[in-house]
């Protein structure tokens, strides 16, 4: 690898848009209803979010993402929302919440909550007042056809003879969840149900979206990742009416709550960005390259027959190149929607080349719970709350060898989901005394990114030269007064690399595995045994 055939990109460690804390985050993912149940009614809650705070702490987590845990019939894991100003009752109260806001931030950890802006549940009250025959004031707060009858040309998913109005509403995704009405970008003249952006019933629906906003952040939420953000307003090609209408929202709330985050799941952040979300991720759908680095059965992250990461790298190298200094990418470890990283035959070993990555490349990590201690998808169980497939990737929190594994005192039985059946499942109370343990190596990791800005999510990224043949990985990390190399070799078959006119100050490893490094005055010779990790200050 030659100094003068490094990737031609470079993500200078420059001021962004974005709120400052946001540049040291690392965040995690809780799935509420799955990470610890406090009442032992077999349902995780607010009040076990508290008392895991101290857990977060100490793994170096400085902020969390909590999926949607408002008022619901929970016909999709609350992404049907009936109430966005009370918390479900299963999960506590308005003031478990804001408990958990003040125990948090008195730890140091921020609290960003789900905001389900596109689409309520069919049994929120608004929908229910659409539903009525004589016009009211939310006749016009979800998208609804002129006819029952009469057939509507349209490519939106349309529900049909639902209730005593004469038309027809669109739904999001679930025939459940009815889509607000953000307006058209461009309305049919032939469709009059099709209302423009600025009308009436649109506006009204953003102003309940600030309102909603502004509720949360009062009683300190420190900010939300947007469910299907790119959705609100339809028929809007290259999506640029949602990107104003987000600009707008963005602009409004930031005037009273300059700090707030806003993360989008959109997947494409040049679009994101550029409506003003401080974070978009790679994910498996959008512009990709989710599913080049970790899920298809030739990813990046294989010890067998893994490709090259130069797939990913163009499409992120892109995405980048679009967003310089206005926003961040992030690339979770995994999701409630995927699958998790410890699927498939991955390993422990495979799974710390993997936080090696995550937790050294640029933009803000998340960490979906569980994926610490290398928490498996569970094949094969039964849909829970609109899950499916994704059911696998939602089981019970792992914590010691407790009944339940420490999850819950109910009854077998009465838990949200069944936990992973093996017996030798990791825990965290097992994990925690073991120095060479995957949760004990994640940790070590944060603690490192959070120590060295040249680490952390505005810092400069330095690709080293990708064969198509490569299955290792090299690049640097550096800002105004440090420089990182970081090597990765995820495949099983050792590797020799090459490195030259780094002209090394040092080179003093940090967390390392199966590397043997040599310096030969501007250049360094590499080995890389199979599976293999390595971080070095320069």
């Amino acid at each position: 690898m030659d100094k003068d055939k490094l990737l031609a990109f470079t993500q200078m460690d420059t001021e962004t848009n974005s709120p400052v804390w946001l540049k040291q985050a690392v965040f995690y993912q809780i799935y509420p209803q799955s990470l610890y149940d406090s009442n032992g009614d077999g349902i995780g809650d607010i009040p076990g979010i508290i008392q895991k705070l101290d857990y977060l702490q100490w793994l170096g987590i400085n902020a969390v993402w909590i999926n949607p845990c408002f008022i619901s019939p929970f016909q999709d894991a609350g992404y049907d929302v009936a109430d966005y100003y009370r918390i479900a009752p299963r999960y506590g109260t308005n003031r478990d919440l804001f408990r958990l806001c003040r125990e948090a931030h008195r730890r140091g950890i921020r609290v960003c909550l789900d905001l389900v802006a596109g689409h309520t549940s069919i049994d929120h009250p608004w929908f229910k007042a659409s539903c009525w025959s004589k016009r009211n004031k939310y006749s016009d707060r979800y998208i609804w056809t002129s006819s029952a009858i009469s057939e509507a040309n349209s490519t939106l998913s349309i529900i049909r003879g639902y209730s005593e109005r004469d038309g027809n509403y669109v739904a999001n995704c679930f025939y459940f969840q009815p889509a607000l009405n953000y307006g058209f970008a461009k309305p049919a003249a032939d469709q009059p149900w099709q209302q423009s952006v600025d009308a009436t019933g649109p506006l009204e629906t953003r102003k309940e979206l600030i309102k909603i906003m502004s509720y949360w952040l009062g009683h300190g939420i420190d900010g939300f990742r947007v469910d299907m953000a790119f959705s609100l307003v339809k028929m809007d090609p290259g999506h640029k009416e949602t990107i104003k209408l987000w600009q707008d929202i963005g602009q409004k709330v930031r005037a009273l709550y300059p700090e707030m985050a806003l993360i989008a799941e959109w997947g494409n952040p040049e679009e994101s960005i550029a409506a003003g979300f401080d974070i978009d991720f790679v994910l498996p759908f959008g512009v990709g390259g989710y599913t080049d680095l970790m899920l298809n059965e030739k990813s990046f992250f294989r010890r067998n027959d893994g490709a090259s990461i130069r797939d990913f790298l163009k499409c992120y190298l892109e995405q980048v190149a679009k967003t310089k200094g206005k926003g961040l990418i992030s690339i979770p470890s995994a999701n409630h929607d995927v699958k998790r990283p410890c699927a498939d035959g991955r390993t422990i070993r495979d799974l710390k080349v993997i936080f090696t990555f995550l937790l050294t490349w640029p933009g803000v990590p998340f960490i979906y719970y569980g994926d610490e201690i290398g928490m498996r998808y569970v094949p094969g169980l039964a849909s829970k709350e609109g899950g499916y497939g994704r059911t696998g990737s939602r089981t019970p929190m792992q914590w010691d060898k407790g009944p339940n594994a420490g999850f819950s005192a109910a009854n077998k039985g009465r838990l949200y989901l069944p936990l992973d059946p093996r017996r030798n499942h990791p825990t965290v109370e097992k994990q925690a005394s073991d120095p060479r343990s995957l949760l004990n190596h994640v940790r070590k990791l944060i603690a490192l990114r959070r120590r060295y800005p040249a680490l952390q999510a505005v810092g400069t990224l330095i690709p080293l030269q990708v064969k198509n043949n490569d299955h290792h990985f090299a690049y640097l990390r550096q800002s105004a007064s440090e420089r990182f190399l970081i090597l990765l070799n995820p495949s099983a078959e050792p590797s020799l690399v090459r490195i030259n006119g780094i002209k090394p100050d040092n080179l003093t490893p940090q967390i390392c595995h199966g590397i043997e490094t040599y310096v030969e005055g501007d250049d360094i010779q590499i080995n890389l045994a199979g599976i293999s990790y390595g971080i070095f200050k320069l």
